[in-house]
């Protein structure tokens, strides 16, 4: 089964506690502190696998965690740093966020190695919190959460040249002739379930072909299979638009031209403007010239290069592939998405993040960097809440809930920690 689309839940690795521990050693009158640092939790990758062709697997395992950073000891010892999880995925997958639709990767290449979610800090243990007036701090760091994120893996296949058109115009033959590839063929409509993809190797070297099944009127909107498969012809650089011309299924050369461009176009506007070669197809069975006469007036009008040809005889092949290799080297690599369109996602865009809220009498203070900070503080030990105000007082937090009109006694929730406003 070919699968090009799915949905997973990734999260990466939980970071470690730091550890509150004291010196406790024979002969020594006064241990200090000697808490160990947590461990980081792991990060999550994704990696392109050259033997992969589809995201089959990813149907049946939706959920991916990284492992988890260990806590931290006494006598310094830093915990275990989490493992790290390498997710293989097939070159051409592209990596969305699914809630926002933003890229987060691309993977377009052979090795390549894209970090998507960092995983959480291990927390710092006591020994760090000692200073000459706090010299026994009994409150350590625990470690940040790890991110965890709902994706879409799309795969888009890496081709040269794209095959358009109507089922049933002899795109499978034309593949099945001029590459090693062996689609299924018979002559009835929709034969074509999935993409197929074939080599077509020349003296100098050879060019990747597809052929996407399923575009037919309203593939754009969702009829058929088309928007299945739209995505698959975002890769290539050169769309052959297969048309029959042999009158045998009672279709409409110009129409169904018409037709397909519509779709690429409401799909697409880039997409529409790649370059494109029309192909006059079922040549050996062409009774009425007139159909193949309208669109060779319309390829002039279109400013468009026509090939006529035979699959079943061959007729016109070898000219077509000749001429393909040629346009191909005129014709750059396309980039899926602009450069500011990219967004890589790290945890690293939320940690100094915080936002104060008054619900009813209440300030509630919210964010990430207070979750990290609450993690440090122990509530029921006055050292620990003497770090507090003096971090919120960095932070920026005593100013701005002055500003709001906090006043003594002010209830202060504080990440899910309700405490009593005291200046």
């Amino acid at each position: 089964m070919f699968t090009d689309y799915t949905k997973i839940y990734i999260k990466s690795g939980d970071g470690g506690n730091g550890a509150v521990s004291f010196r406790r050693e024979k002969y020594v009158a006064s241990g200090g502190p000697d808490g160990g640092d947590g461990g980081k939790g792991g990060d999550i990758y994704f990696k392109v696998d050259k033997d992969k062709n589809t995201l089959i697997d990813f149907r049946y395992n939706k959920k991916y965690k990284a492992g988890n950073g260990e806590n931290g000891s006494g006598n310094h010892c830093n915990g275990k740093y989490g493992e790290n999880l390498y997710i293989k995925v097939p070159i051409g997958t592209v990596i969305k966020d699914a809630q926002t639709g933003k890229i987060i990767a691309d993977l377009s290449h052979e090795e390549q190695v894209e970090k998507v979610l960092e995983g959480g800090r291990g927390g710092k243990g006591n020994s760090h919190f000692a200073t000459s007036t706090r010299q026994a701090p009994r409150f350590a760091q625990d470690g940040d959460k790890g991110e965890e994120k709902e994706i879409i893996l799309e795969l888009k296949l890496l081709a040269d040249v794209g095959l358009l058109g109507f089922p049933n115009v002899g795109k499978s033959t034309f593949l099945s002739k001029t590459t090693a590839a062996r689609p299924k063929i018979a002559n009835y409509h929709f034969t074509t379930l999935e993409p197929n993809l074939g080599v077509v190797k020349t003296k100098s070297g050879g060019f990747v072909i597809a052929d996407i099944p399923g575009i037919i009127e309203g593939a754009s909107e969702g009829v058929g299979l088309g928007i299945q498969f739209l995505r698959h012809v975002e890769r290539t650089r050169l769309l052959l638009h297969f048309i029959d011309v042999s009158g045998t299924e009672g279709r409409d050369p110009i129409e169904d031209f018409k037709t397909i461009n519509e779709e690429l176009k409401k799909y697409s506007e880039k997409l529409s403007k790649r370059t494109q070669i029309i192909v006059a197809t079922k040549m050996d069975v062409v009774q009425d010239e007139k159909p193949l006469k309208e669109l060779e007036e319309l390829a002039k009008k279109e400013k468009l290069e026509l090939f006529k040809i035979s699959a079943v005889t061959g007729e016109g092949i070898d000219n077509l592939i000749n001429h393909i290799e040629e346009v191909l080297k005129t014709l750059p690599k396309e980039e899926l998405f602009e450069a500011d369109e990219k967004m890589v996602y790290t945890l690293e865009d939320k940690k100094d993040e915080w936002t104060i809220r008054k619900e009813g009498e209440d300030f509630i203070i919210e964010g990430r960097a207070v979750e990290r900070l609450m993690g440090r503080v122990n509530i029921e030990d006055n050292e620990s809440m003497y770090y507090l105000q003096k971090s919120l007082k960095e932070m920026g937090i005593d100013d701005k809930l002055k500003e709001m009109g906090v006043c003594e006694g002010d209830s202060v929730v504080i990440a899910g920690w309700e405490l009593e406003w005291s200046d």
